[in-house]
């Protein structure tokens, strides 16, 4: 087997492996201990991670933070991966800053001149437009550590101006609107909530011995048919027009309640909680002419009141 293949395969099977000794490797590969030791000690200065351990049960290891093999792009595919991260510098904070910031340097280091070339022309031609926000979420990579490994955490979260600690069990992190977003079950509620991530001022591991509850089924791909709960709720119905149902197609939290006509136009109706009626007012004001809302009449009445509350600025 040519050099350069043994090692290829060699970096792939270290990745597999938990833990392994030279003898081992050298029997699987059919080589000497000492063409292993050569081999190993090669990958160890491409940039693989090796651990060794003397004693009579010592070996090797891979550290946590494995090299992927070798993967071949096309150049569309690297222009693709590569803009698919770039347009992530929109965002004030990642679950994988750090890692994203070095993929992108990768992509575009190892890029033959023609390619960087082209890169640099379409930045200013292509992009994904996302608002950029002040607010820092510093704490999204132990959020979806916990919502991977359902594991209860301790948060300190800052809502209408006071904080409160309360332990909630993550079950993912998504962004939107420039935001990002962690619906979690609360135990101090007993039901699902979805926090902001950057009103959450502090999170750690919980350590009151809160037993985690069982999420494997709940994801964000069906978190809505788990955020139904039996609180106190009422009815609403809101007409849309075309701009109205474009607006609401960004929310996220509207997709059950939306409904589409052939023409464009819309409406919203479905259950909302009657103690987030202020909330639902501050995002029909936000709309403006856009929408109208017939149902219920606590909804109406709050908008009003949020309407002269404005109209009092400009007396």
């Amino acid at each position: 087997m040519p050099k350069s293949k043994r090692l290829l395969e060699l970096m792939m099977t270290v990745n597999r492996k938990r833990k392994f000794t030279v003898k081992e490797l050298a029997e699987e590969f059919g080589v000497s201990t000492r063409t292993m030791l050569r081999d190993l000690q090669e990958l160890s200065e491409l940039g693989v991670p090796l651990y060794s351990e003397v004693g009579p049960h010592g070996g090797y290891q891979v550290l946590k933070e494995r090299i992927l093999p070798p993967i071949a792009f096309s150049e569309e595919e690297a222009v693709a991966m590569f803009f698919a991260v770039h347009a992530l510098r929109h965002y004030s904070s990642l679950p994988f800053e750090a890692e994203s910031a070095s993929a992108l340097d990768k992509f575009y280091l190892h890029m033959s001149g023609d390619v960087r070339d082209r890169i640099d022309q379409m930045k200013n031609r292509f992009d994904f437009v996302t608002p950029t926000r002040q607010q820092a979420s510093p704490h999204l990579p132990i959020l979806l550590e916990a919502a991977v490994q359902q594991q209860v955490l301790r948060i300190e979260y800052e809502s209408r101006g006071a904080a409160a600690c309360r332990s909630i069990q993550p079950i993912g992190i998504y962004a939107s609107s420039g935001l990002w977003f962690c619906p979690a079950y609360c135990f101090l509620r007993q039901e699902f909530r979805i926090f902001r991530c950057d009103r959450i001022r502090s999170a750690a591991r919980e350590t009151d011995g809160t037993e985690p509850i069982d999420l494997r089924d709940v994801h964000l791909g069906n978190r809505e048919a788990h955020f139904h709960t039996e609180k106190a709720s009422t009815g609403l119905y809101a007409e849309l027009s075309r701009r109205g149902v474009q607006m609401c197609e960004a929310v996220l939290w509207l997709g059950s309640h939306l409904h589409v006509r052939e023409d464009g136009t819309g409406w919203l109706e479905g259950p909302i909680p009657r103690d987030e009626l202020s909330f639902y007012a501050r995002f029909f004001v936000g709309l403006g002419n856009e929408a109208t809302v017939k149902q219920p009449a606590e909804l109406i009445e709050d908008m009003k009141r949020q309407f002269a509350e404005i109209m009092s600025k400009y007396d």
